[in-house]
């Protein structure tokens, strides 16, 4: 197990797929903290004034949106080998597939841990900077902590949703396009209906919430439970597409 991870990562790091993703978490985290913390106190914005826990707590999550793009990199970490034909030479190889679905969840969720810990830490920094210079940066100590700490964790799970999604879909293009639409489409929508928002908060967009505290409905999950969906999920997924790539021939 230990080479395959590691033939995982050498497939990942050798590529400029994973500087690009960071690069674009970066970029991201760092926008919506610079625009949070401008808009921070505005009555048409709705946003807490600088200085306030509501305010800091939810400007540290921003992190959270970087979720999108660990679950692509997991996305694609998982189809690469059928994208680019090297799936027959990897299961000769390797002829456990399960053993290769396993190695790629692994590999991912490990390569996304630094990958949070940057885009967690440039969140922080903006927002410290930025809301410093307004009077009152945030402290690194209770609430404002843990809402760091379980934006980074989600990150980590959605790169392990986004290798089970991978690997129950195989096409890779399929696969990103159905996660963006389920995620900015499907959720939304379920989310905006009375008759169905109650189901949101089991949905993998309520669970993240629930962690991050950037959602100020009354019927989320506690921030525990939410990770535990989410990891619920990721472990469904993987399951189901290890299960899939035994039995599924390889075309």
């Amino acid at each position: 197990m230990t080479r395959l991870v590691r033939a995982e990562w050498t497939k990942l790091f050798t590529t400029r797929v994973w500087i690009g993703m960071l690069a674009a978490g970066v970029l991201l985290t760092a926008g919506f903290a610079v625009l949070m913390t401008a808009f921070a106190g505005n009555a048409d914005s709705g946003i807490a004034p600088v200085g306030t826990a509501e305010f800091e707590q939810t400007a540290l999550a921003q992190a959270s949106g970087a979720t999108i793009l660990t679950l692509i990199l997991g996305i694609i970490g998982a189809t690469q080998e059928y994208r680019h034909r090297t799936a027959t030479p990897t299961f000769l190889t390797t002829p456990r597939r399960g053993s290769v679905i396993v190695a790629k969840l692994i590999a991912y969720a490990l390569a996304a841990v630094p990958f949070a810990v940057v885009v967690v830490a440039v969140n922080y920094l903006v927002v410290a900077v930025y809301a410093g210079a307004r009077g009152a940066a945030p402290s690194l100590t209770g609430d404002n902590l843990e809402v760091m700490t379980t934006s980074g964790l989600a990150l980590v799970i959605y790169a392990v949703i986004g290798v089970g999604l991978g690997a129950l879909m195989r096409n890779q293009v399929g696969a990103i396009v159905a996660a963006l639409v389920y995620l900015f489409v499907v959720e939304g929508v379920i989310r905006s209906i009375p008759a169905t928002s109650g189901a949101y908060k089991w949905l993998p967009g309520g669970g993240l919430e629930a962690m991050t505290a950037t959602f100020d409905g009354p019927d989320l999950l506690g921030a525990w439970q939410g990770g535990l969906l989410l990891i619920g999920y990721g472990l469904l997924a993987a399951l189901l597409g290890t299960l899939l790539a035994v039995r599924r021939d390889i075309v």
